[in-house]
């Protein structure tokens, strides 16, 4: 059996469970530090511009990534949701387990993606691919199959960064090494983008 990735996380004081919480907290906040607030400014002009628009927002993952992909979805349609502005239209790719259940069995796991953004994506819609650590295979091959149909593309990653931070167009890439921290901040960046869109609206 493979080694869990779990073993590749930076642990911290374990001499109380109090004092372990004190040191994630304190990683969590270095490690939102490491984002470049112009990648995200890039991606909040990508996301309003999509709802101006009306193009669809795509987002996918794996395991807590996947979690967070859902969670998107419900944050960034219905917690932006304003009678004067356009909805944000998002779906994530994890959603229907009949569809992704399928495609993972006749054309394999590592396309399980891929093969939505070819039946589903458009030029101008946008993919947001999370994976914490920039490397898996069948996120990184929906990035190319979203930039083959000219869609943009926007990446959520961690640890070194891997591939996703380079071949999404907009990175916003977490500098840490656990997985508990890379996700936390991801789903933070989620929050933010989706409070803030908010908060605009609420204002106008």
């Amino acid at each position: 059996m493979p080694e869990d990735p779990r073993h590749r996380n930076e642990t911290f004081d374990r001499s109380s469970i109090g004092a372990y919480l004190t040191s994630y907290a304190d990683r969590l906040r270095e490690a939102l530090d490491t984002v470049d607030t112009n990648a995200l400014q890039q991606a909040l002009e990508i996301v309003e511009a999509a709802a101006i628009d009306g193009r669809h927002i795509y987002t996918l993952g794996n395991g807590g990534s996947a979690a967070i992909a859902d969670h998107l979805c419900c944050d960034w349609t219905k917690g932006t949701h304003h009678e004067n502005h356009p909805s944000l239209k998002t779906h994530s790719m994890t959603a229907n387990g009949a569809l992704y259940s399928a495609i993972a069995n006749d054309f394999g796991f590592e396309q399980v993606f891929s093969t939505q953004v070819e039946f589903f994506g458009e030029a101008g819609d946008v993919l947001l691919a999370i994976s914490s650590s920039g490397n898996s295979p069948n996120v990184l091959a929906a990035v190319t199959a979203a930039h083959t149909r000219k869609m943009k593309t926007i990446g959520f990653s961690g640890f070194t960064g891997g591939r996703l931070n380079t071949e999404a167009q907009v990175s916003l890439y977490v500098a840490a090494n656990n997985y508990g921290i890379v996700e936390d901040a991801h789903q933070t960046l989620m929050h933010v983008i989706a409070q803030y869109i908010a908060s605009k609206r609420d204002q106008r």
